[in-house]
C-alpha cells in the first residue's frame, strides 16, 4: 500500500473506530468480542483499502464487512452466548442505575434476536441509518429491512424488562 493510502486508512480507523466498535458491541453484546470483530473487519478492509476508499461510502462498506464478520463468527464456531437478564443489585436506585438496567435488558433482548434481525435493529435504530442504507449494508431489499425491523422490534417489545421501556420505541434507544 502506498504511503498516501496508508495515511488515509489510518485516519479512517482513527475517526471511525469508536462508532464501529459500538456497532460491533450491539451485534455481539460483549466489548471484547466487539473489539475483536472490529479489528477483523478492519484487517480485511486494509487488504482492499485501495478499492474501498474509491467507493461512494467507505464507512458503509466497512460496516457491511463488520456485519458479515459477525455472521461468520457464528457460522464457524456456533458460539453460544448467555447474557444475564438482570444486573446485580445496587445500593441505590438513581437514574443512572435505571439506565444501566434498561441497557442490560436491551442488550439481553438483542442477544435473543436472530442475527439478521439484530443487525437490522442495530443499524436502523441505534446507528440511525435509513432503510435504504441498511439494505445496502446488508445486501438485501428495503422490504426485507422493513419486515426484519418490524419482527425484531415486536420481539423486543415482548422481552421481559423491555415491555414498558422507552428503549424500544424507535429512534436511538433511550439509554446508551
Amino acid at each position: 500500500m502506498q504511503a498516501e493510502q496508508e495515511d488515509r486508512f489510518q485516519e479512517f480507523v482513527r475517526v471511525r473506530w469508536p462508532q464501529l466498535v459500538r456497532t460491533a458491541y450491539l451485534l455481539t453484546g460483549d466489548v471484547h468480542h466487539a473489539e475483536d470483530l472490529t479489528q477483523t473487519a478492519l484487517a480485511k478492509a486494509y487488504r482492499s483499502w485501495r478499492r474501498i476508499s474509491r467507493a461512494d461510502n467507505p464507512e458503509a462498506y466497512v460496516r457491511r464487512m463488520l456485519v458479515s464478520c459477525n455472521s461468520d463468527r457464528f457460522r464457524k464456531r456456533r458460539v453460544t452466548e448467555s447474557l444475564t437478564a438482570a444486573v446485580p443489585e445496587t445500593a441505590g436506585r438513581d437514574e443512572s442505575a435505571v439506565r444501566v438496567e434498561e441497557r442490560g435488558s436491551l442488550l439481553a433482548g438483542l442477544a435473543q434476536l436472530p442475527s439478521r434481525q439484530r443487525a437490522v435493529v442495530v443499524l436502523r435504530y441505534w446507528e440511525d441509518l435509513s432503510e435504504a442504507e441498511v439494505a445496502e449494508v446488508l445486501g438485501c431489499s428495503t422490504g426485507t429491512v422493513k419486515s426484519q425491523a418490524s419482527k425484531g422490534l415486536a420481539k423486543l417489545r415482548r422481552y421481559p424488562g423491555l415491555a414498558d421501556s422507552r428503549t424500544v420505541s424507535g429512534g436511538q434507544g433511550g439509554s446508551r
